[in-house]
C-alpha cells in the first residue's frame, strides 16, 4: 500500500475559517466594523490600532477528520484508521484556511452637530484564504490503486482547490441617521500577492479488460490549474540566480499595491426595533481581483486509452529497483500527457460572506448613589443569534451562534457563544474586551470543550488584539 500520496493530501486539510462569531457586534473593539460597517460605533470617538498588533486571527480545523482519527492509541492499526477516514469522508468535506494580520487601521467621527453622527475608518490589513475540497477518488486510487477497482470510474472532478495571499487596504463610512437606523459602506483595494486557483476540473480515469494487453487504462481529462504571483517566486531554473532578498523586495512590493490589483466592497446596516430589539445584517467582499501579472497556468484536456506497459499494477522486473520501475513509468506518463502552458489573464471573485443576527439587551444598570436606573447607560446584557454564511466553489458553507453578552464592571466586557457549523455541533466560545482608560485589549478563542483532547479537535479559533480609544465618555 502505498500511504505517501493520501498523507499529502490529508495533512492539507489543516483549515481556518473566515466566520468570526466572537467578534461580530461586538461594538466596543472598533474592527467590529470590518465584519459590519453598518454596525453599533460604542463610547469611541476615534481610536488607532497598534500596528501590526491591532487584529491577528487565526483558526484551524477540518469538516471530516480530526488527528485523533488516525492518530489515536486505540490499539487499531493505522492502516485500518486510514481507510475508514477514506471511506467515511465524502466529496463534499472541505478543508478551509483564513488568516488575517491587520498592519494598521485607524477611525475617527466627524459631522456639523454636536453628537456626531458620521464615522471614517480605515486601515491595511494582510489575509490567506484556502479552500480545498477532499479528493475522494484520488484517495481511493492512491490507497488501494486500480487492481480491485476495474471498471470503477474515478471521477477527476473531486479535485477542487483555491488559495490566495492578499493585501486589503480600505476605507469605511458609517452614518447614523436616526436613533433607529444606521448604514455603513467599506470600498477595498485588493492586491494579490499569490494566487492559486483549480476549480473547474472535469474528467475520469477507468480501468478496463484489455485486448492487446491486461488492463487498458481510459483517461478523459479536462484538467486546470491558474497560478499568479507563484512562478517568479518559485523559478529554480538557476538556483545560481536565485536571491531570496529579491524575493522579499517583490512580496513587499505586491503588499503595497504591486501585485495583481482588484476592486470589492462591503455593505451593512444595523435596525434598532425597539429600544431593546436590534437587527443588523452585512455583505462582505463583493469583489474582485484581476490576475494579469506574473501568470502561468496549466492545462491537460485530452481522451486516450494507455496500453502497453501497467504502470499501476505489474510489478517490478526482477532485478530493477524500486526508484528504476517509477523513473519508467513517468516518462512513459511524460510521453502521454501534454500540459499546456499560458499566461492568459484571469479574474477571480472574493468570497462573498453575509452575517445577519437579532440581538435582545437587557439589565439596566443601577446608580450605587440612589440605587436607581442609570438612564443613559447601555444595558448590562445582550442575547441573540446570529447566522453566517460565504460562497465557496461547491456550495455555501453555513454557521448558527447564539451567544449571551455581559458588561461585568466597568472596563470589562465578556461574550460567550455557541456554533452549530460544519466542523462541530458543541463549538463554545468566549471573548473578552477590556479597556483601561483609552487602552483597549482583546482577546476571543472558541471550541473550549474540545480541548480535554486537542488531537480530536477540529476547529480551534484565536482572536486578539490592541488599540487605543479616544472614549466619548468614561464608564
Amino acid at each position: 500500500m502505498k500511504i505517501a500520496p493520501f498523507l499529502l493530501i490529508f495533512f492539507t486539510g489543516l483549515s481556518f475559517s473566515q466566520n468570526k462569531q466572537l467578534l461580530y457586534g461586538f461594538s466596543e473593539i472598533p474592527q467590529s466594523l470590518l465584519l459590519n460597517p453598518g454596525g453599533k460605533i460604542s463610547e469611541n470617538k476615534g481610536y488607532f490600532g497598534i500596528p501590526l498588533l491591532s487584529h491577528l486571527h487565526l483558526n484551524i480545523g477540518s469538516s471530516g477528520v480530526s488527528a485523533y482519527d488516525l492518530f489515536a492509541d486505540d490499539g487499531i492499526d493505522f492502516n485500518t484508521k486510514l481507510e475508514n477516514v477514506v471511506n467515511n469522508m465524502k466529496p463534499e468535506d472541505f478543508f478551509t484556511a483564513t488568516q488575517q494580520l491587520e498592519i494598521f487601521s485607524g477611525g475617527f467621527e466627524f459631522g456639523n452637530t454636536h453628537e456626531k453622527s458620521e464615522y471614517l475608518s480605515f486601515g491595511l490589513y494582510q489575509e490567506l484564504d484556502f479552500i480545498a475540497y477532499f479528493p475522494k477518488d484520488y484517495a481511493i486510487l492512491a490507497l488501494e490503486g486500480n487492481q480491485s477497482n476495474i471498471n470503477k470510474p474515478f471521477k477527476l472532478d473531486h479535485l477542487s482547490l483555491s488559495a490566495d495571499v492578499l493585501s486589503v487596504f480600505h476605507v469605511g463610512y458609517n452614518k447614523k441617521v436616526n436613533s433607529k437606523f444606521t448604514y455603513g459602506v467599506r470600498g477595498k483595494i485588493y492586491s494579490s500577492i499569490a494566487n492559486i486557483n483549480s476549480v473547474k476540473n472535469k474528467g475520469s480515469f477507468i480501468t478496463v479488460p484489455g485486448q492487446n494487453n491486461i488492463y487498458n487504462h481510459v483517461f478523459d481529462l479536462d484538467l486546470e490549474a491558474r497560478t499568479s504571483g507563484i512562478a517568479s517566486l518559485v523559478d529554480d531554473n538557476s538556483e545560481e540566480d536565485y536571491d531570496e532578498n529579491e524575493n522579499i523586495k517583490t512580496i513587499r512590493k505586491r503588499l503595497m499595491f504591486g501585485g495583481n490589483l482588484g476592486l470589492g466592497m462591503d455593505l451593512g446596516f444595523t435596525y434598532q426595533i425597539t429600544d431593546q430589539l436590534t437587527f443588523d445584517s452585512s455583505l462582505l467582499d463583493i469583489g474582485f481581483i484581476r490576475h494579469s501579472k506574473d501568470v502561468e497556468s496549466y492545462k491537460v484536456k485530452d481522451r486516450f486509452v494507455f496500453e502497453g506497459v501497467d504502470p499501476l499494477i505489474v510489478p517490478t522486473e526482477q532485478g530493477q529497483t524500486a526508484d528504476e520501475y517509477w523513473t519508467d513509468i513517468e516518462e512513459e506518463f511524460e510521453d502521454l500527457f501534454t500540459v499546456d502552458t499560458t499566461a492568459t489573464k484571469y479574474t477571480t471573485w472574493r468570497p462573498v460572506k453575509f452575517n445577519a443576527s437579532l440581538n435582545y439587551a437587557f439589565g439596566e444598570k443601577l446608580s450605587e448613589d440612589c440605587n436607581c436606573i442609570m438612564e443613559d447607560s447601555p444595558y448590562l446584557n445582550a442575547v441573540g443569534a446570529q447566522l453566517y454564511a460565504i460562497k465557496r466553489p461547491k456550495s455555501p458553507q453555513l454557521a448558527l451562534t447564539a451567544y449571551y453578552y455581559r458588561r461585568l464592571f466597568n472596563g470589562l466586557r465578556v461574550k460567550a457563544t455557541y456554533t452549530i457549523d460544519s466542523y462541530s455541533f458543541n463549538n463554545i466560545g468566549l471573548g473578552l474586551s477590556a479597556h483601561l482608560g483609552g487602552a483597549n485589549f482583546y482577546l476571543m478563542a472558541d471550541n473550549f470543550i474540545e480541548y480535554r483532547n486537542v488531537y480530536n479537535v477540529q476547529s480551534v479559533s484565536l482572536q486578539f488584539g490592541f488599540n487605543y480609544i479616544f472614549n466619548k465618555n468614561e464608564d
